[in-house]
């Protein structure tokens, strides 16, 4: 999208934003560490890109088989993400089962890629190695969906011209795949079909801790639902572990995951005052907990009610994404038509 730009000299002249993608797996509830971590920072590049938001939903077929579920995941992820703040009048925000382009351009992608590149993509190969672990079969339940992840991934950044990707350390893999898929299809027609990618790493993005200490995640079942009810918010807050320190203990705030939580969603005056309660003793994990709960239910509440708003209007956020797909249908017939062009078989 072209905006206005006033130079030193007075004049004037349009330039071009940067796009960026950003898309999210309806497999699951979104939890306060998709917020934190995804969701917020993906939504602050509003403005600053021309940003992308899609809904990955064939992704989502290699884990979600039942058609209900799949369904619900789906309207659940849109609604979140609208009622985290993401303006579909600003942006692209579309569902990934709404480009029939995308699945073309995966198509035409997989004559560029080679085997060896899919065997070393991360998710085949913990599949492998768990497999191995277990004494089965290398292969024994992983589909060609998983194995060919990276190639739909690759059409999906590529179709809609991409310049960053925003991704955790942990997916700068699949970019780099969507890269390497470009470049040896440019390098073939002499020209540049596709546009070539960079990751953009959210390198300032703490790890937000579950219940249990560990990463929150799905797998683990130690999550914060993003969109809990209040009553049932504190209960899963009380439910955080925690050490056997005595309420006149001092505790050391830079190992307690509770303050690790806090912090993500306090002001900058309320992590130092409370560190500081923290250092003094004087403060059971009781009240650090309460603490906790005030400040996420703080910033979670308003948008708990737009999301259970949205939620009750399927038809609503159905029309949302049609009307976002339409916008990106456009980008997406112009990627697979230049491709075609280049193959020779417009």
């Amino acid at each position: 999208m072209p905006w206005l730009y006033i130079f030193p000299n007075g004049c004037y002249g349009f330039i071009m934003k940067k796009i960026s993608l950003t898309g999210i797996k309806p497999t699951g509830l979104l939890h306060i560490g998709n917020y934190v971590a995804a969701i917020k920072p993906a939504l602050a590049l509003t403005g600053t890109y021309d940003a992308r938001y899609f809904i990955a939903d064939y992704h989502a077929l290699n884990t979600i088989k039942d058609p209900t579920e799949l369904s619900a995941l789906i309207r659940q992820v849109a609604a979140g993400w609208l009622a985290a703040g993401l303006d579909p009048e600003r942006v692209i925000f579309y569902r990934q089962s709404s480009i029939p382009e995308t699945f073309e351009l995966t198509t035409q992608l997989m004559a560029f890629t080679s085997k060896g590149l899919m065997n070393r993509a991360h998710a085949y190969k913990a599949a492998v190695q768990a497999n191995t672990e277990r004494g089965e079969d290398p292969d024994a339940g992983i589909n060609m969906g998983l194995y060919t992840y990276p190639v739909l991934m690759a059409a999906d950044i590529l179709l809609f011209d991409s310049d960053v990707v925003p991704v955790g350390q942990d997916q700068v893999q699949h970019v780099e795949m969507a890269q390497d898929i470009a470049q040896v299809v440019n390098y073939n027609y002499k020209q540049e079909v596709l546009k070539v990618p960079q990751a953009l790493v959210k390198e300032s993005v703490a790890v937000v801790p579950g219940l249990d200490g560990r990463k929150m995640s799905k797998s683990y079942g130690n999550i914060i639902p993003l969109f809990t009810p209040e009553k049932e918010l504190r209960k899963l807050i009380m439910r955080i572990v925690t050490n056997s320190q005595a309420v006149e203990e001092p505790k050391d705030p830079e190992t307690s995951q509770i303050y690790a939580l806090y912090r993500l969603f306090a002001a900058p005056e309320e992590q130092t005052a409370l560190a500081a309660r923290y250092r003094e003793g004087g403060m059971g994990w009781g009240e650090a907990k309460e603490e906790l709960f005030r400040v996420l239910n703080r910033e979670l509440g308003p948008i708990r009610e737009r999301f259970q708003a949205l939620a009750a209007d399927p038809k609503t956020l159905d029309d949302i994404l049609a009307r976002g797909a339409e916008k990106a249908r456009v980008i997406a017939k112009a990627t697979v038509n230049r491709f075609r062009a280049a193959a020779g078989i417009d």
